[in-house]
């Protein structure tokens, strides 16, 4: 048995070939006694399960062969895909976990997060996050229109890129003094994340940090067979 952990995938209609990559993954690369962790960005943009079930057909369709096969599948919201909710867990028959969420791993305590609340030094980020986690916003958000809310998401994700592209690269990777607090507060020595699209393992004082990496033109995955060590893989799509 192995536990597979992937993040970043930033699924769009518009680029089949990542929904592809997907299922060719689950398909060709995931055995029945696996389990699989998706740690946020599974989607470009989730406006709700009643549009996002239908608009991702066939990631739906994956994930609920690969649960009804028996692979345990575990989802874990970003912050683009944070509105997805229980018709999305009912119908691929994937568990949510909240984030952080803390898992034993062979007698290990690991800590899990999607890692956008590690980037604190981005404190207009983190405003934005604050305001639409609100159950208020979300509830008035989804009580809109598709058109609507796909309007507003696409005026959000302007915003986001303008804002992007006048920050520096420190200001949107993550603090290291709050993943050194937040780990000590789950007194955890392992934590796996994903967000900043920078792969990498990072030792610290007090412990292992590993950042998953995006999708592009290549798998990016870590694996952490039973009883043996983990690792990080890249495999061209």
């Amino acid at each position: 048995m192995r536990r597979l952990f992937i993040a970043d995938l930033h699924l769009h209609p518009a680029r089949p070939e990542h929904s592809c990559a997907l299922i060719d993954f689950c398909q060709q690369r995931i055995n029945v006694d696996d389990e699989l962790y998706i740690l946020g960005d599974l989607f470009e943009a989730w406006i709700g399960d009643d549009v996002g079930v239908i608009t991702y057909a066939d990631v739906i369709a994956c994930l609920k062969n690969l649960t009804d096969s028996g692979t345990k599948v575990y989802f874990m919201a970003g912050n683009r895909d944070f509105l997805v909710g229980q018709k999305f867990s009912q119908s691929t028959g994937v568990q949510i976990l909240p984030d952080p969420t803390v898992v034993n791993f062979d007698g290990q305590n690991v800590l899990l997060m999607h890692g956008d609340t590690l980037c604190t030094d981005d404190i207009s980020y983190q405003d934005f996050r604050l305001l639409v986690r609100d159950p208020t916003w979300q509830h008035n958000f989804l009580a809109m229109s598709p058109a609507l809310r796909m309007q507003q998401a696409a005026h959000y994700r302007q915003q986001s890129q303008a804002m992007t592209a006048i920050k520096s690269n420190d200001i949107m990777d993550v603090n290291l003094d709050t993943v050194t607090q937040v780990m000590n507060q789950h007194q955890v020595s392992l934590l796996i994340h994903g967000h900043t699209h920078r792969p990498k393992v990072h030792h610290l004082d007090s412990g292992e940090r590993i950042v998953l990496g995006d999708w592009g033109g290549h798998f990016d995955y870590l694996s952490w067979p039973q009883g043996e060590a983990w690792h990080l893989i890249r495999e061209p799509i």
